[in-house]
């Protein structure tokens, strides 16, 4: 791949993380550096990709294909090109909340929580920028409860 190619892949990349809420707020220099540490990872359907309870340490951008979201029995949600899952384990360790299931054979754009780590430690205005939309859907929350 060439640099112009690559260019390219980068500036797609940009454009489908500034679309997940946790990088809305995250300046291009940031999302560069995110969108050329995650990798393109391909699942064949039927994969259980993320395990309800199990500690998790990624973040996934699909880029083709479709998952379902189950937690127990219920199924909360069906998710396609341009959806996003794991983003909390970006920054917790904590389990996670649900199964994600590929429906059928998918791409994904991955982030591992330590080439986040990696990323935050050059450049910490990507955390601040972060943690500004984490406070947002914070109050959000709050305010829904009250």
């Amino acid at each position: 791949m060439d640099k112009r190619e690559l260019d390219q892949l980068v500036k797609e990349r940009i454009a489908l993380l500034r679309k997940a809420p946790l990088f809305s707020r995250v300046n291009d220099k940031g999302l560069t550096a995110i969108a050329r540490s995650a990798v393109v990872q391909e699942i064949d359907a039927g994969t259980k990709i993320v395990s309800e309870g199990k500690t998790g340490v990624g973040f996934y951008l699909i880029l083709e294909g479709s998952v379902r979201v189950v937690r127990g029995e219920e199924e909360l949600a069906v998710l396609k090109k341009g959806d996003f899952f794991g983003e909390m384990a970006l920054l917790d360790s904590e389990p996670r909340s649900a199964n994600v299931i590929a429906i059928e054979d998918i791409r994904c754009l991955v982030l591992k929580r330590w080439d986040m780590k990696g990323i935050v430690a050059t450049n910490p205005e990507v955390a601040l920028r972060m943690l500004e939309e984490v406070a947002r859907r914070l109050r959000q929350a709050d305010s829904e409860l009250s």
